[in-house]
């Protein structure tokens, strides 16, 4: 299968238990439990009705899912960095996937960040090859330094 640079959605299907069924354009499938994001972010909250998150579906031609009734939309690439979350095989995995969805950083920003190359970020971040325990280290150690530099700050 060929890989994405902006993953794509060809398909999405709400299941019961707030889940999406997601088929990316690459071929990669994923079933993304969406229920701790629906309870804790407040603009997702209308979709704690079932029904509602039913609604669900194929948005900007599949840069998108969206809740048309409720003007909710979730960008397939955070989508995509979630499910590669989920399906982590081991815990580095779901760290650094989790740290990059967090951050919202592109290859460069991440390698800048980490203090490592490029092709290092781009390595693991389709989620199909274990992330090393210093690369999710650094993440963690990334974060710990950014929230030091906010309590300075305040």
């Amino acid at each position: 299968m060929a890989s994405m640079k902006r993953p794509r959605l060809l398909a999405v299907q709400a299941r019961p238990g707030h889940r999406l069924e997601l088929t990316f354009v690459d071929g990669r499938r994923f079933d993304l439990d969406m229920r701790e994001d629906v309870a804790k972010y407040p603009g997702l909250k209308p979709l704690q009705d079932a029904r509602a998150f039913a609604g669900a579906a194929l948005g900007d031609d599949g840069w998108t899912v969206e809740w048309p009734a409720l003007d909710i939309q979730i960008g397939a690439d955070t989508l995509y960095l979630d499910a590669l979350a989920q399906a982590a095989p081991d815990e580095n995995t779901r760290i650094f996937i989790d740290w990059r969805s967090r951050t919202g950083f592109g290859l460069e920003q991440a390698a800048t960040a980490l203090g490592v190359a490029a092709r290092t970020i781009s390595r693991y971040s389709n989620g199909r090859e274990v992330v090393p325990r210093y690369l999710a280290l650094a993440c963690k150690g990334w974060e710990a330094m950014q929230a030091e530099q906010q309590k300075k700050r305040a």
